[in-house]
């Protein structure tokens, strides 16, 4: 059956940022399809939750409160997820972010940490799993976003960060090819915490379902539907694609309200 190919039975996926959103909406997916979670963010309490939700689907969960950023602490996580479950076949890069501010209030350094938040903690993970992703012929997931495709008012290093972290996805997957595959997801406007300044607007979020073809906010269980496509055997012939669930989202520039200059 075609439902088969997106099963992950006796597959171990590593999920960063997993403590809400689209994070914890991901590794309940990935543990729905069959597969063991290793679930990282620095909130433990939020861990313990998603963890609950795992093994109430039938699967196991690892529970790594860490911070990212912290140099090592990625190659730390990829050695207890193999210290535990024995192997890596996939992993979900989603951990990033960063504040929206206007343009002469982001200095070099708000762009340097961007990048190192959103693209470096990727790499880092990705190459720290790497000789285990070889091994299973596994899968990466990176999570990016539209407005690293569509310029969006004060979100300089956001976007500038995401539109990198879409061309690390194409490059990564050409070198790790054949046996690895390396996609994305660029997520459009999704109700999550990242999103309070339109959420809690009534006038913002009217302006964004307007700007949005299908007239509504993204939920985080559309991008993890995704997120299972490319990181399941239904998605076994895709790599180095940014696959955009935004809502068709076609505007080439955005205005959430954020402060000119």
């Amino acid at each position: 059956m075609i439902l088969d190919r997106f099963h992950l039975t006796g597959a171990t996926a590593v999920v960063t940022g997993a403590g809400r959103g689209i994070g914890a909406a991901t590794a309940l997916a990935l543990a729905q399809a069959g597969a063991d979670v290793v679930i990282c963010a620095r909130t433990e309490e939020q861990l313990r939750q998603v963890a609950d939700q795992v093994e109430k689907a039938g699967q196991r969960a690892l529970v790594v409160a860490s911070d990212l950023s912290r140099p090592g602490a990625a190659g730390e996580l990829a050695e207890r997820a193999v210290a535990a479950f024995g192997r890596i076949d996939v992993v979900v890069n989603n951990v990033g972010g960063a504040l929206p501010r206007s343009f002469l209030d982001t200095s070099g350094r708000h762009l340097e940490r961007a990048f190192q938040f959103n693209v470096g903690v990727a790499h880092e993970l990705t190459r720290a799993a790497t000789p285990h992703l070889l091994a299973a012929g596994g899968s990466v997931v990176n999570i990016s976003s539209a407005v690293g495709r569509v310029a969006g008012r004060g979100y300089l290093a956001y976007g500038v960060a995401k539109a990198a972290l879409a061309h690390y996805t194409r490059v990564a997957a050409l070198d790790l090819a054949p046996k690895v595959r390396v996609n994305a997801v660029s997520v459009g406007a999704c109700a999550t915490s990242a999103l309070d300044i339109v959420m809690h607007d009534e006038g913002l979020r009217t302006q964004m379902e307007q700007a949005t073809p299908l007239r509504r906010i993204g939920e985080p269980e559309d991008v993890a539907a995704a997120v299972l496509y490319l990181a399941s055997p239904a998605g076994g012939y895709v790599t180095g694609k940014v696959l955009e669930v935004d809502g068709g989202i076609d505007r080439p520039n955005l205005d959430l309200g954020i402060p000119d200059l």
